[in-house]
């Protein structure tokens, strides 16, 4: 299975439309037929994903792309067309959740292209085809980074739009085809919209987002995968949380609680990234040093792969599904009998609390007493969050000045456990690198303590301007 990070801009060319000179090497012209593969309710293609089967010169390749921040990786293996890839379809298992795949659209595409400038330019005529039968045309250009930054996309682009290209929104072929637009990351709540229409919004964004990342979860590549599906979690169930005075008491926790184990299950996989990209990190810094402590490093690894292997297990169970259903389902929250208060109230009801646990921390308060701290941060930024159509802009910079302190004392908490896991493997080290490591740490504790009370400050601040 071949894997690739792909980077690309879509326009649309004009009638009578020519590529201008680019400077580059034209490539050899290329013809091949797309057949595309989804439920009957575009499940993949509502998440972003795209399945299809080319037949190139009498090659066949199946290709799956999935979306990766404004990239997308595409994964290719050869193949007949009768069935796609078992590897393919167990990374989409919790899309399709048992839904059967059906032929959805059928391309031919006659492509023209260029490498310059570290990307390939490619202008493809489209057919839509039904059985022999063309039913509809289109003319597509898009710009591939394979070497260049986004300084060449930028460039490029800018180079096809004065030969009278027109840009336009993200659209692949297939979302063009179809009349689907292609899924945003995120959608706003309208700000006279009813606390349990925004909860509704909320708890589905992270349903999105969960299915968003599960795919590259399973595939194992990128960490942020994993780490984005646990943040979606504990977001989701923060949430529930915050807004639990206008839930259905026993609704609300049921579902928490499962949010709870799914998080705990993603959580020692992440904290494992973690440390590990940080020691690693650390020990890069130390030049020849740090060579000796790429065996802290190799141990905490093989923990890691243990714990990736436990994340897995959990994507694999029928109570995670049976979670994701519920998710699904939740865009219709079960409300208490009774609700009188706004999101903005319960968000400075929960900023209140977050004030009093602030006023008796010092500078010699715990380590405990920090970690606390930071937790009941957390709860007032999502809070606000849940309540940002109510909070307008000064909610949104509640949100960042919370966002910075969590930083700050997440970072004091980090150097705790990583200072707790060096001391505890110190044995496999020589005692100087174990005591060099050991003192990173604690440095890094120490200048989280010292920064923390500004950061405090100015989120107390944010807080008063945002009052409802």
């Amino acid at each position: 299975m071949r894997e690739h990070l792909e980077r690309e801009l879509k326009l649309s060319a004009p009638s009578g439309f020519r590529l201008p000179e680019l400077g580059g090497t034209p490539l050899p012209d290329r013809t091949f037929v797309s057949t595309y593969h989804d439920t009957h309710g575009l499940q993949l293609a509502r998440h972003g994903v795209t399945l299809r089967h080319r037949l190139e010169g009498g090659t066949g390749l199946w290709q799956l792309k999935l979306p990766s921040g404004e990239a997308r990786i595409e994964l290719e293996e050869a193949g007949p067309p009768a069935r796609p890839p078992k590897r393919f379809l167990a990374l989409l298992v919790a899309l399709l959740r048992g839904e059967e795949l059906v032929r959805v659209a059928r391309l031919r595409t006659r492509r023209r292209s260029v490498r310059a400038d570290g990307a390939e330019i490619v202008d493809d005529a489209v057919a839509v085809l039904d059985g022999q039968r063309v039913t509809r045309r289109f003319r597509e250009l898009e710009i591939e980074l394979l070497e260049g930054d986004e300084r060449s996309l930028r460039r490029l682009e800018a180079m096809l739009t004065d030969a009278g290209a027109r840009p336009g929104e993200f659209e692949p072929k297939l979302y063009r085809v179809l009349g689907l637009a292609y899924p945003p990351g995120h959608v706003d709540v309208p700000t006279a919209a009813a606390p349990g229409e925004a909860i509704g919004a909320a708890m589905l964004e992270q349903y999105e987002q969960l299915l968003a990342h599960d795919p590259g979860t399973r595939l194992g590549t990128d960490p942020e995968d994993l780490h984005q599906m646990r943040v979606a979690a504990r977001r989701a169930r923060a949430f529930l949380r915050a807004a639990r005075p206008l839930l259905d008491v026993d609704w609300a926790n049921e579902l928490r609680a499962e949010l709870g184990w799914l998080g705990a299950a993603l959580g020692a996989a992440r904290d494992l990234d973690v440390l590990v990209e940080h020691l690693r990190v650390e020990a890069g810094s130390l030049g020849e040093e740090g060579k000796g402590a790429q065996r802290l490093v190799d141990e905490l690894e093989r923990e890691r792969t243990d714990a990736r292997a436990v994340a897995l297990a959990a994507l694999s169970e029928d109570r995670y599904f049976a979670l994701l259903d519920r998710l699904q389902e939740s865009r219709a929250p079960a409300l208490a009998a009774r609700t009188s208060s706004s999101l903005a109230e319960l968000w400075w009801a929960e900023l209140r609390r977050t004030r009093r646990a602030f006023e008796k921390l010092g500078p010699d308060s715990s380590d405990s007493e920090l970690h606390a701290a930071r937790i009941r941060v957390k709860r007032a930024r999502y809070a606000a969050e849940l309540a940002a159509h109510e909070l307008g802009r000064a909610g949104e910079r509640f949100v960042n000045a919370a966002k910075r302190l969590q930083d700050v004392l997440g970072a004091h908490q980090d150097g705790l456990v990583a200072e707790e896991r060096i001391a505890a493997l110190a044995d496999r080290l020589e005692p100087a690198i174990a005591n060099l490591l050991l003192e990173r740490e604690r440095a890094r504790r120490e200048r989280a303590r010292r920064a923390w009370p500004n950061a405090w400050k100015k989120l107390e601040q944010r807080g008063r301007r945002a009052k409802p």
